[in-house]
């Protein structure tokens, strides 16, 4: 298990010529850095570098001639080794004005390399998927924190916190290829030259004159001729972006006011795409739920001309070709699919009063506080595909709690 790590931190603020170079602008400054490798053993179902020999029962016709047996569970894997990185950190740590502005700043450098996962053998050995250390990968961003004591007096006071973190990966080496069906869902998948999440979707070219939704598959439209588990020739699959955001963070402000306590905590976050939720298909019944984007579908011929929306078909239709249930399928997994995920939210406002201790005393009551809350009140959304989802759920609107609550402790 090769690991090391090599570290090393150098606080400006100790040495002599600090205070006549940066005081009382600049309160403390440290700079620090590291690098390692560092191994770890993978996904915990992986445990086959030796063999795994298991025991079991053979039938026999009768119970006294009963007798155990051994059988190779998994056959021995010995090529398979630890997943490894490369890490280096660059960072400092400021104050400024008495330490009443604090900031921090950290970059990182990752490269990843021997990842675990499944590739595809000709059987020798006795299987024919194994795992194997198929994937190396880089990534690096940068982290940083600011806090500021705005305002600070006697009565009153306003604090403020806000983060940053930017990241970004990509899939240098991979010895494994994915079926289309993997790239286009919604989980994002690995290929060469893009994110380890990175997110595929079938080019959308339009309706017919029936409503039924096509494709461009390697330059010809078709609308029924996907093979949705095919591992070749995939370059026709338009590559959306990071299903991870690359940018996140969060702004918050708390303003005390003699026994008032305001909190304003939001968060934000920017860079990826999400597939929306699979809604489309070739039959619905009754107990289907349709989301309000129906009311714009395909009804008449020349529709196609004003919308995307594919038509819902007839039972007449289906029979007479039933491989459009490949059509729409491979709709819920186009371009059409797909949204920003960019989104600003205010996740929660609270309001608390804290009780002064004199007045409590005389009913042996050691602290208490009434307090109310709303989380989620509102959001700002980039993409109008959402209309009115949540882009982290993808399928619900945002859930919006209020509560109201009495702590007392004796």
């Amino acid at each position: 298990l090769p690991t090391w790590n090599i570290s090393g931190a150098w606080n400006v603020h100790e040495e002599d010529f600090f205070d006549k170079a940066f005081a009382p602008a600049l309160s403390h400054l440290t700079l620090k850095a590291s690098y390692s490798l560092t191994a770890d053993r993978g996904p915990e179902y992986v445990t086959n570098s030796q063999a795994i020999i298991m025991s079991y029962s053979p039938y026999r016709p009768f119970t006294d001639g009963q007798e155990t047996g051994l059988y190779v569970s998994d056959p021995e894997n010995s090529e398979l080794t630890y997943e490894k990185k490369h890490e280096l950190n660059i960072g400092a740590d400021m104050g400024f004005l008495n330490n009443r502005i604090n900031f921090a700043v950290d970059w990182y450098k990752r490269n990843n390399y021997d990842l675990i996962g499944i590739i595809a053998t000709q059987g020798v050995g006795g299987t024919i998927y194994k795992y194997a250390n198929i994937a190396s990968m880089k990534s690096h961003g940068v982290e940083f924190t600011l806090s500021t004591k705005n305002v600070k007096s006697q009565s009153f006071s306003w604090n403020t916190d806000f983060i940053f973190s930017y990241a970004k990966n990509e899939v240098t080496d991979l010895k494994s290829r994915a079926s289309m069906m993997e790239l286009v869902s919604g989980n994002g998948f690995a290929m060469q030259g893009y994110p380890v999440r990175g997110l595929f979707s079938i080019p959308f070219a339009g309706l017919d004159k029936n409503g039924i939704p096509q494709y461009l598959i390697n330059g010809e439209v078709t609308s029924t001729n996907i093979d949705f588990q095919t591992r070749e020739n995939l370059d026709y699959l338009k590559y959306e972006g990071p299903t991870d955001p690359t940018i996140t963070g969060s702004l918050g402000n708390i303003f005390t006011y003699k026994g008032f306590k305001l909190n304003v905590f939001m968060t934000y976050s920017f860079g990826n795409v999400v597939r929306m939720n699979p809604c489309f298909s070739y039959q619905y019944s009754d107990l289907s739920s349709m989301p309000r984007e129906f009311k714009n579908r395909w009804t008449v011929p020349g529709d196609e001309a004003r919308t995307n929306i594919p038509a819902i078909i007839s039972k007449r239709q289906y029979y007479e070709n039933q491989n459009l249930v490949y059509a729409y399928n491979a709709y819920n997994y186009s371009t059409e699919r797909i949204a920003k995920g960019d989104f600003i939210r205010m996740k929660e406002i609270s309001l608390a009063y804290e009780f002064k201790q004199p007045w409590l005393e005389r009913f042996f009551i050691r602290r208490m506080q009434v307090k109310a809350s709303m989380t989620n009140p509102f959001s700002w959304v980039s993409d109008k595909k959402w209309d009115g989802l949540d882009p982290e759920t993808g399928n619900w609107p945002t859930r919006r709690v209020t509560s109201l609550s009495l702590q007392v402790s004796f």
